[in-house]
C-alpha cells in the first residue's frame, strides 16, 4: 500500500474574485485554485483533494482559514519544508499559504475544529465608506447604535435551532452553538461584529448581521432578533448581506490528544439539549 502523510495548511484569500471555496466546474475557486497548484508542484494528476475548516461562500475572505490535505509520502518527500515557498511561487496573489505542516494524529481540519471566529465589517458614515477598503467594508448609511445591538446580541448567545437565519439543506441539522456576538467600533465609522460559534451553516452570519443593522438603526426593536430565532422559521424581512463585509479570522482546535476523540462528537447530528446517537455529517 501507498505510504499517505496528513498536512495541516494555514491559508488566507480575499474572496472578491473567486466563486467560493468549493471546487465547481468551469468556476474559479479557492480550493480549485489551490488543488491545482499542489498538484503542479508536486507532480500529481490527479492534483489532492483538500479538506477546509468551513466553506466560504462567493465574495467572503479568509485570514485564518486551516485545511487538510493526504499526500503520498514519496510526493511529500521531494519538497518537504520547501513546499510552502514553493506554492508561492505558483498561487495567484489573492491567496497565501502561511503554513504547510505534518498534523498531529486525529487531525480533521473540520470536524476537529471547537470553533469558527468570523467578522463582519459595516461603514456608518452617511457619504460613504472608504475606497480603499469598499472590498471588505459593507456601507450601511444610517447610524449605528451598537449598544442596542450589543443588547440584542445578548439574546442569541447559547446552543440554539438557528433555521430562521440559515438556508437549510437535506438531511442536515441547523442547531448550533453561538459562544460569542459582539459588536464594537475599529474606527469612528466603522464598526465590526466579532461572531464564534461551534460551526455555522449557510448565510447564518451575514443573516444575523442582518438582522442586527435593524436594531442598530432604529428600525426594529432590541427583541426582534431573539422573536425571529424562537419562531425557527426563515423571516422575509430578514436581510441576508453581501458577502465582502466578512471574513474568517480564526478557526480553534483542542489539544493533540482530544482531536479524534472532537472529530467524533463533530460528526453526530445534534438536536436541541441532546445528541443523537447515529453517526451523520452535521452540516
Amino acid at each position: 500500500m501507498t505510504a499517505l502523510v496528513r498536512l495541516r495548511l494555514d491559508l488566507a484569500y480575499d474572496g472578491a474574485e473567486f466563486a467560493g471555496w468549493a471546487r465547481q466546474p468551469g468556476r474559479r475557486t479557492v480550493q480549485g485554485v489551490i488543488e491545482d497548484a499542489l498538484g503542479r508542484v508536486l507532480r500529481l494528476d490527479p492534483p489532492p483533494v483538500l479538506t477546509v475548516a468551513g466553506r466560504t461562500d462567493a465574495g467572503v475572505h479568509a485570514r485564518g482559514q486551516v485545511a487538510h490535505v493526504v499526500l503520498p509520502v514519496a510526493a511529500y518527500s521531494q519538497v518537504g519544508g520547501t513546499l510552502p515557498r514553493r506554492m508561492a511561487g505558483v498561487l495567484p496573489p489573492d491567496v497565501r499559504i502561511w503554513r504547510i505542516e505534518q498534523a498531529p494524529d486525529g487531525f480533521d481540519a473540520r470536524f476537529s475544529a471547537l470553533s469558527r471566529r468570523y467578522a463582519y465589517r459595516v461603514c456608518d458614515n452617511p457619504v460613504g465608506v472608504d475606497p480603499l477598503r469598499r472590498h471588505e467594508v459593507l456601507w450601511h448609511p444610517r447610524p449605528l447604535d451598537l449598544d442596542r445591538m450589543n443588547a440584542a446580541t445578548a439574546l442569541l448567545l447559547g446552543e440554539n435551532d438557528f433555521a430562521a437565519y440559515c438556508r437549510r439543506r437535506e438531511g442536515a441539522t441547523t442547531i448550533r452553538r453561538l459562544l460569542r456576538y459582539d459588536w464594537e467600533r475599529e474606527s469612528a465609522d466603522v464598526a465590526v461584529a466579532t461572531i464564534v460559534a461551534d460551526a455555522f451553516c449557510h448565510s447564518m452570519v451575514r443573516a444575523i448581521v442582518g438582522a442586527l443593522l435593524s436594531v442598530g438603526d432604529r428600525r426594529r426593536p432590541v427583541e426582534w432578533p431573539a422573536e425571529v430565532l424562537s419562531a425557527r422559521v426563515r423571516d422575509s424581512a430578514v436581510q441576508v448581506l453581501p458577502p465582502h463585509g466578512l471574513t474568517l479570522e480564526e478557526v480553534t482546535y483542542p489539544e493533540a490528544g482530544l482531536l479524534a476523540s472532537r472529530a467524533q462528537e463533530t460528526r453526530r447530528v445534534r438536536v436541541l439539549g441532546a445528541t443523537a446517537p447515529e453517526e451523520r455529517q452535521a452540516g
